[in-house]
C-alpha cells in the first residue's frame, strides 16, 4: 500500500504523519523531521551539526558507551543529522526490537547527553575534521562557491562551521538549538514497516512525548548571485579544482520540476553522454569527469557543477563550461537526447522505489514541496509525454544559468 498522509493531535498540535505499511520484511522505520531546524537557522555556523553529533553521545544518564551498548544489543539504529533546512532523528530496527528502540528514542529526546564532557569530546572531533578539510580541495572549492553565490546569507556559511566558530561554541548554544528547533510545532513524522497505522500512532506518541512546543520561524528563500565572478584559492596542488554555479529561477514546489530534471540530465547529471562530460572529457580530455545539476530546494534554486583539470588547463576548462552552457540555452537539446533522458528516467524508476526508506523519502519530499504524495509518479507521466519543443522552450527561457561564477582551488603561479 503506498504512503499516505495522516495527522495526529498531540497537546493540541496537529502533526503530519507520512505512513506506509509494508509487511514484506519484518522491519520498522521512523524519522522525526523537524522543519526549519537545519543549519540555515544556526545562531553560530555549525551549531545544528554539532547538536546532531551531541545526540550521538547518548543520554545524560547512560552516557555514550552504555547507550550505544543498549542499541547494539538489540540491533537498533538510532541517529541524528542536520541538513540545510531540516533536523532529523531516525530510528530503524527489526519489528521485534522496534518498541524497544522507540523507548530509547524517547529517552534520548528527553535526556540528551549535553554535558561539558560530551560537548568537549564532540567539539574536539569536529575541530579535527575541519582541520583535515583544509587539505580537501573539493571541499574548499565548494565552500568558496557557496560564498560567491550566496554572499550575505546563511547559505554562504559552511554547514559544519569553521574551526573558529566551533571553538566559540558553548554547551548553551547546543541546548538553545535543541530546545528551540526540536519542537512539536515543526515536526513531520515519516514512519512505516510491518505495522498497522494504529500501532504506528502508538509508537509516535511514545517517541515524541518529551518534545516541547516552541514556535519556529520559517526559513527564507535566497537568490543566487547574478553577477558572474571568478575567485581563486591558492594551495599546494597538482591540479585545479573548478566549481561553478549560477542562478536558476525555477521554484522547487512549482510545475516545472519535470522539465528541469530532463534538462539537467542532458546538460550535466547523466555522466557519460551529458553535454559537459562529452565536451570536457571525451572531446578535449580536460578532465576525468565533469558534472552539473539543477538544485531545487525550498531555500534556493540554482545550477551547480564541478570538474578537476590540469593546472595549465584551468582557463580552457572554464571557457568550455561557459560556451557549453550558452550553447545549451541557445540551441536546446536534440530529439535523441530527449529520448535518452526519457529512457533512463523512466526505466530506472523501479530502482528508486526498491526499499521502504526510498519510498518514504520520496513521499516526504512531495509533502515538503506542498504536493500530493503521488506527485513523483505524476512527474513521470509528464516526462513520458514531454515534447522536444516543450523542453527547448523551457531551456531558452532560463538564460540566467549563463551567469556563471567559478570558485577555483589551484597552485599559485611562480
Amino acid at each position: 500500500m503506498p504512503a499516505q498522509l495522516h495527522h495526529i493531535n498531540v497537546y493540541g498540535t496537529d502533526i503530519p504523519v507520512i505512513f506506509e505499511q509494508d509487511s514484506y520484511l519484518p522491519l520498522g522505520s521512523m524519522q522525526l523531521v523537524f522543519e526549519n531546524g537545519g543549519t540555515l537557522n544556526d545562531a553560530l555556523p555549525g551549531v545544528a551539526k554539532m547538536s546532531a553529533r551531541l545526540l550521538g553521545e547518548g543520554t545524560r544518564r547512560d552516557g555514550s558507551s552504555l547507550f550505544a551498548h543498549r542499541l547494539e544489543s538489540r540491533a537498533v539504529s538510532l541517529s541524528a543529522h542536520a541538513g540545510r533546512e531540516t533536523f532529523v532523528v531516525e530510528l530503524g530496527s527489526l519489528m521485534e526490537s522496534f518498541d524497544y528502540g522507540v523507548g530509547l528514542m524517547a529517552e534520548l529526546l528527553g535526556d540528551p547527553n549535553v554535558t561539558l564532557d560530551a560537548f568537549a569530546k564532540v567539539q574536539t572531533q569536529t575541530e579535527g575534521k575541519l582541520t583535515q578539510k583544509q587539505s580537501d580541495f573539493d571541499y574548499q572549492a565548494s565552500v568558496g562557491l557557496s560564498k560567491i553565490l550566496f554572499e550575505g546569507t546563511p547559505l554562504a556559511d559552511p554547514m559544519d562551521g569553521t574551526i573558529e566558530t566551533v571553538r566559540k561554541m558553548e554547551v548553551e548554544d547546543i541546548l538553545v538549538h535543541l530546545n528551540t528547533f526540536v519542537s512539536l510545532y515543526s515536526l513531520v513524522v515519516v514512519i512505516g514497516g510491518d505495522m498497522t497505522l494504529e500501532q504506528a500512532e502508538g509508537f509516535i506518541r511514545r517517541a515524541i512525548a518529551p518534545l516541547k512546543q516552541t514556535s519556529v520561524q520559517p526559513i527564507g528563500h535566497f537568490a543566487a548571485a547574478t553577477t558572474p565572478r571568478v575567485e581563486h584559492l591558492y594551495h599546494s596542488t597538482d591540479q585545479a579544482y573548478v566549481y561553478f554555479g549560477s542562478p536558476f529561477d525555477v521554484a522547487y514546489d512549482g510545475g516545472e520540476t519535470a522539465l528541469a530534471k530532463v534538462a539537467g540530465f542532458v546538460l550535466g547529471s547523466s555522466g557519460f553522454g551529458s553535454r559537459l562530460m562529452e565536451e570536457i572529457r571525451v572531446k578535449r580530455g580536460l578532465a576525468y569527469s565533469a558534472y552539473g545539476r539543477f538544485a531545487l530546494n525550498r531555500s534556493a534554486s540554482y545550477f551547480t557543477g564541478h570538474l578537476q583539470t590540469k593546472l595549465e588547463s584551468e582557463t580552457e576548462a572554464i571557457e568550455v563550461v561557459r560556451s557549453e552552457v550558452a550553447r545549451f540555452v541557445r540551441e536546446g537539446i536534440t530529439a535523441k537526447e530527449l529520448d535518452g533522458a526519457k529512457q533512463f528516467l523512466l526505466g530506472s524508476e523501479a530502482l528508486r522505489n526498491e526499499t521502504l526508506q526510498q519510498r518514504l523519502g520520496r513521499a516526504f519530499n512531495d509533502f515538503y514541496a506542498g504536493k500530493p504524495l503521488d506527485a513523483a509518479f505524476k512527474e513521470l507521466k509528464q516526462i513520458e509525454a514531454m515534447s522536444l519543443d516543450e523542453v527547448n522552450r523551457f531551456i531558452a527561457a532560463h538564460g540566467e544559468i549563463e551567469k556563471l561564477s567559478f570558485s577555483v582551488v589551484t597552485q599559485k603561479s611562480a
